[in-house]
């Protein structure tokens, strides 16, 4: 599973999930920064990415719109507020056990939450 983080996550996010081996960039690392959602999401799909954010409510409704004009995207996963946004390394590490379950597989239309367990 590639990943595209969101302006609303720290690009040191990205950074991690590299190191522990997954394909992962944020928009802050590729000049992506100040661009509407929905043109984020349609960069993400792209570029074959699942689109990470912390923003529920937009990605709802993006990801409904996307589907009723067959227009495809390549997913979203919603970072919950459980996880504290300055604690990098517990987010990287939700988001690759994530990507392990689903591997290289693309889900279109996708929408969940990342899983944030107790350290």
């Amino acid at each position: 599973m590639r990943l595209l983080l969101d302006e609303d996550l720290s690009p040191e996010i990205a950074v991690r999930l590299r190191r522990m081996g997954v394909d992962a960039n944020s928009v802050h690392e590729i000049g992506r920064q100040g661009r509407s959602d929905r043109e984020q999401l349609e960069y993400a799909s792209a570029e074959g990415r699942c689109f990470v954010t912390r923003n529920r409510n937009d990605f709802i409704l993006f990801t409904r719109e996307f589907f009723e004009k067959g227009k495809l995207h390549c997913g979203v996963l919603i970072v919950p507020w459980t996880l504290p946004p300055d604690n990098f390394t517990r987010i990287a590490k939700a988001l690759k056990r994530y990507a392990v379950r689903y591997g290289d597989s693309t889900t279109e239309y996708l929408f969940d939450y990342v899983a944030g367990s107790a350290e």
